[in-house]
């Protein structure tokens, strides 16, 4: 009887808070909300903790059926399925999850992170206009997706013996919330300026697990991502860099902007920010030892009419960073700034710069 009582409770729960959502609505075109965007930090489930019961339900009311068609479609096949229908990866990028990312990025409108692990893709992240998402479609208003798919609050999964359940909050609702398809998850990134789906992440229950998006409990063992040497690390940063740079273009091409060009010079600046950032323990825009921005791009040999730039720390990878950025008043400004040419992007340690400038006319 206790636990009919507390499932009811459960579900009567999960209803209010998707009540709110519709009555918010306001909340996702409100460009005016008193935020300065200068500081990113992720502080979500970096300790996760055990807990005594989880319940067994089944999340079958969010669930959408496994699409046959689309890229979804291509989670759970094999590597050469994949390239027998996209071709080959325009590179393979390493990650810290256990699988290596094959990246399409053959055009601004259309960009794919699939994740393959021993011949399996195990994640695919998509975004871009003209990317085919099925049953989904980037652009989509979240009022159609609200009324297509019943957003669930918690999600009970199990792996081998182990239990765990990720609970959503009202934040996550709202710009990144998390539906099953067929037997896979999806995390929805919804940009909140426009009320629009701006990319799709799909993953099986280990890869949701390793990455840890949501506030999560568990029972039995905790799935961690297989530890990584320094020069592994400096792989995975570099590889973060070029993503950044790559799903920046895709955003600004959204918006009908031009897409930035990479600048070395200002890629060292970055980079040498971030590094300062985590060794001092000093998350700033201004170093205390180097200055602010145009110190430091001075410094560098940078030659610049305008600059700009944004910060972040704690996110997972380069979809999760720039979606933040995405959702944050000032580092969007940046990101859609039409007076910038070139990009330089520096990632040390879960610590994230992107410094923009303008270069002159005769340099670019």
């Amino acid at each position: 009887m206790r636990e009919g009582r507390d499932g009811s409770l459960r579900a009567l729960f999960r209803i209010l808070v998707l009540i709110s959502i519709f009555l918010a609505a306001g909340f996702y075109i409100d460009i005016g909300r008193n935020e300065k965007g200068e500081i990113l930090v992720n502080q979500e489930n970096t300790q996760p903790g055990a807990i005594k019961d989880i319940s067994n339900d089944d999340n079958l009311s969010s669930n959408t059926g496994f699409p046959e068609k689309g890229m979804v479609s291509f989670i759970g096949k094999s590597a050469a399925e994949l390239k027998e229908s996209l071709g080959a990866p325009s590179r393979i990028d390493p990650s810290f999850y256990g699988y290596e990312w094959w990246i399409y990025n053959k055009s601004g409108t259309e960009y794919i992170q699939a994740g393959v692990s021993k011949n399996k893709v195990v994640s695919l992240f998509a975004t871009g206009e003209d990317a085919d998402i099925y049953p989904f479609k980037i652009g989509q208003p979240i009022g159609e997706l609200y009324a297509s798919v019943f957003f669930e609050t918690d999600f009970n999964l199990k792996v081998k013996d182990s239990s765990y359940r990720f609970e959503l909050s009202e934040d996550d609702l709202n710009t990144r919330p998390l539906v099953m398809v067929g037997e896979y998850y999806a995390q929805l990134n919804i940009d909140r300026f426009t009320g629009t789906l701006s990319s799709v992440r799909v993953m099986d229950a280990a890869t949701l697990i390793k990455l840890r998006p949501y506030e999560m409990v568990y029972r039995g063992e905790l799935l961690e991502p297989p530890l990584a040497s320094p020069a592994f690390e400096e792989d995975v940063e570099r590889a973060k860099e070029k993503q950044i740079l790559d799903l920046t273009n895709v955003i600004r091409v959204r918006h009908h902007l031009q897409p930035l060009k990479w600048d070395d010079m200002t890629a060292a600046a970055a980079f040498a920010h971030s590094k300062d950032m985590y060794e001092s323990n000093d998350f700033s825009h201004t170093s205390k030892t180097y200055g602010d921005l145009s110190d430091r791009l001075e410094a560098g040999g940078v030659s610049y009419e305008a600059a700009g730039e944004n910060i972040a720390a704690n996110y997972t990878d380069a979809p999760a960073v720039v979606e933040g950025w995405l959702n944050s008043k000032g580092h969007r400004d940046s990101l859609l700034n039409e007076e910038f040419t070139h990009l330089g992007v520096g990632v040390y340690k879960k610590h994230y710069t992107q410094n923009f400038i303008k270069k002159a006319d005769e340099e670019t």
